[in-house]
């Protein structure tokens, strides 16, 4: 997307004229992009050879270099201030004049090419609405049969007969959406095949396949498939998708969608989220907070046709756009993009169950995912449980632009769920989301995000509401801070260097990876037991008002976790505290005694430390209870914790572990085995304007600041048998745990 002859949307198709006058237009707008008046605004007076006085305008072409950087500066602000021009033109060796005018020419050329895009769009519209009005005229004159597409006639005809003509019907229409694909994909119509296509079905009405599925978003930017794409099982060719083969699915899914209606969305939503990505102010402005974009709806209904049918009347918008650099290549972010078992451990947070109901098409270049097209069921959480777990069926679709230029997008199916079947009851949809990613020259890339939802907010609590529609609960800010944050700790947890103030220069590295893995996991079973997504949760109705949320399952001892009865309790409160000063008190072992019972009201002693980055709260530790010497069970046992922490929100996750087994898992020994139950906290800023009615907590500075929602999470084994029932007394001792918590951090911080 670099240089001015990059600019225009990609895949723009005109008619001849059209064309012509385009390509004139664009050298106009290529010169005047790169060439700028030398002298005077009103020209210099030349004399030429025959002593006559004329007024001429001398051009002056900037370099490469000076258009290179000057397109560099335009992506980032294309209305500089007088500061900007200055520094600019100083360091380019250009006037600030040269500049102005420069980004003048810029701006026109980039409204230019957008009136451009927008007429072509609606002449194809009006082409549409040409063809169709034609043929409701045919149709009125020569009447057709609805079922089956012959001409109707009077009289009796023989059911075998009728049944024929319906089937044929159905067959000319699922070879003329194939032809239509054909022609896509390879270039050229399938008639050029031998043997493809008879000759009395060459006329077989392209409308049928044209408009049938609503996707009035379609264009032809740039929908051409890679050559040798493999749809599947084996399948080369368009043509094998008439035939059913058996698609993997999850419980209660039915798979049963026109595989060429999925990928005309999947094109669809590609092109909407380029140019989604490409389009700046004002179709995007600044969060409040600054950390992202947020996407001005009204535009938006302007310039984007539905792309999945229009919005529920109940449903709310949420839009934002952020954009990163990050620790990790554009090859090995797309694979893990596009597999889902290591897109879930990435988004361990944000992502709960997911599963791969069927791959549509993928490249027949192996290891490439150019092209991939999968149908994915997914579960998006927030860690609360005041906050409804948003269940999306949706298709991911990955394409390489240019070198080292990737795009992966997703688009929820309802549009094409309404048109084959009774659409499935929901609380959101995902409209065209995902990321373009391209490579740096160090080993990094830079990352541009887009999250685009509709949901239900009357299902949302009212706590977590603002936090929501700020963009940090399912925003493009969330997902960009917790794949930096994860990147970061990879980074620096495979790495032989050991971090200044890390303390586990005793372990060794396989030590220390070791020691990551399982606090990961305590993390991930944390976040999957606050949101019922890890495993399968049974709710438990006590009958009383508490606010905590009890679940239930049964363990029968699986590889890293205890067997029996294990019960789940989860509680949200606010504070009128700062999410950074709850955090650091949660986290830090000298002050854990306030609220932990495990430290057995003494502090804890920090065994090992690890960092995962250059945030001081992002890390692992390894504590020891203070426990008395006679208690050996208590000695046998550690605590190990993992913090995390980023512009979204923290989490601090822990859980007792053996002694024994520790050892092991620090020697570098497998830690898959070791079991646990974790517990936790899950802190978010609460982003309300004024958080406790004019009693604000004022900062060292004198500023005032917010208050937080935080979120305590409790696995608990109440019974060793899995068999066994669970009581009221049990319930009773989790409730009264809970509070106990609950109530040191309310004394800890003077706010009962």
């Amino acid at each position: 997307m670099e240089g001015i002859g990059d600019m225009g949307l990609i895949g723009e198709n005109f008619d001849a004229v059209a064309m012509g006058r385009s390509s004139r237009e664009d050298e106009y707008e290529s010169r005047s992009g790169s060439d700028n008046l030398d002298g005077g605004a009103s020209g210099d007076d030349q004399d030429t050879p025959l002593g006559k006085s004329s007024r001429k305008k001398k051009y002056h072409r900037h370099t490469p270099y000076q258009i290179q950087q000057l397109e560099a500066a335009f992506k980032e602000n294309p209305h500089p201030d007088e500061k900007a021009r200055l520094e600019l033109g100083k360091r380019l060796t250009l006037e600030s004049r040269q500049v102005k005018f420069w980004f003048q020419n810029r701006r026109t050329q980039m409204k230019t090419q957008l009136e451009r895009h927008e007429n072509a769009i609606l002449k194809q519209e009006n082409d549409k609405l040409r063809i169709e009005n034609i043929a409701m005229k045919e149709a009125m004159r020569s009447p057709m049969c609805g079922h089956c597409g012959g001409q109707a006639i009077l009289g009796e005809i023989h059911i075998e007969e009728h049944h024929l003509r319906i089937e044929n019907a159905r067959l000319r229409d699922e070879l003329n959406r194939i032809c239509v694909l054909a022609n896509k994909f390879l270039g050229r119509p399938l008639g050029s095949f031998p043997g493809t296509m008879p000759p009395g079905m060459a006329n077989s009405g392209l409308e049928l396949a044209v408009g049938r599925n609503g996707f009035g978003a379609m264009n032809s930017v740039d929908t051409a498939l890679p050559m040798g794409l493999d749809f599947g099982n084996g399948l080369s060719s368009p043509l094998t998708m008439m035939s059913p083969r058996p698609t993997p699915s999850m419980s209660n899914t039915d798979v049963s969608f026109d595989k060429s209606m999925l990928m005309e969305l999947a094109f669809a939503a590609m092109n909407e989220l380029l140019k989604l990505a490409e389009i700046g102010d004002p179709l995007w402005f600044r969060n409040f907070d600054g950390s992202g974009e947020a996407l001005n709806l009204e535009d938006y209904a302007r310039s984007f046709p539905p792309c999945i049918g229009m919005k529920p009347s109940n449903f709310t918008t949420e839009a934002t756009k952020a954009t990163g650099t990050v620790m990790i290549n554009c090859l090995a972010l797309v694979e893990t993009l596009m597999d889902t078992s290591r897109w879930v451990e990435m988004f361990s947070s944000i992502v709960g169950r997911t599963s791969t109901i069927d791959v549509i098409s993928s490249s027949s270049t192996s290891g490439s995912r150019n092209g991939n097209l999968q149908l994915i069921q997914a579960e998006f959480q927030v860690l609360s449980a005041l906050v409804p777990v948003r269940q999306v069926k949706f298709l991911r679709f990955c394409k390489q632009h240019a070198e080292g230029v990737w795009a992966v997008v997703d688009v929820s199916i309802d549009a094409i769920q309404e048109g084959s079947q009774p659409r499935e009851a929901g609380n959101c949809r995902r409209l065209p989301s995902g990321c373009i990613v391209q490579d740096l020259p160090n080993g990094y890339s830079k990352v541009i995000w887009i999250e685009h939802m509709e949901y239900d907010e009357n299902t949302i609590h009212n706590f977590y509401r603002p936090f929501i529609r700020s963009g940090r609960g399912f925003g493009a800010q969330r997902w960009i801070a917790t794949l930096q944050r994860q990147c970061e700790c990879l980074a620096v947890i495979t790495s032989s260097a050991v971090p200044s103030g890390d303390s586990a220069a005793v372990v060794s590295p396989s030590g220390r990876r070791s020691i990551a893995m399982l606090a990961r996991r305590i993390t991930r079973n944390f976040c999957g037991g606050v949101c019922a997504t890890f495993y399968k949760w049974e709710p438990i109705q006590t009958g009383t008002a508490e606010d905590t949320k009890l679940m239930m399952r049964k363990s029968i001892g699986e590889p890293g976790e205890p067997p029996g009865i294990v019960l789940s309790a989860t509680r949200t409160i606010w504070l009128p505290v700062t999410h950074q000063r709850l955090f650091d008190f949660l986290r830090n072992e000298q002050t854990r005694s306030q609220w932990d019972v495990l430290s057995h009201g003494g502090p804890m002693h920090q065994i090992v430390h690890i960092a995962k980055g250059q945030d001081l709260g992002n890390s692992i530790s390894l504590f020891r209870a203070n426990a008395a010497a006679s208690d050996a069970n208590q000695n046998s046992m550690l605590i190990l914790q993992d913090s995390c922490t980023d512009v979204s929100g923290s989490i601090v996750a822990y859980a007792a572990v053996d002694t024994a087994e520790m050892n092991v898992v620090m020697s570098g020994g497998d830690s898959s085995c070791v079991a646990f139950l974790p517990s936790g906290f899950a802190i978010v800023p609460d982003c309300f304007q004024n958080s406790n009615n004019g009693m604000l907590e004022k900062e060292d500075n004198g500023g005032s600041s917010n208050g937080s929602l935080l979120t305590l999470g409790f696995q608990i084994l109440v019974n060793s048998l899995p068999a066994a029932k669970l009581t009221m007394e049990s319930v009773d001792t989790v409730n009264a745990l809970i509070s106990r918590t609950l109530q040191g951090i309310k004394t800890a911080f003077q706010c009962n």
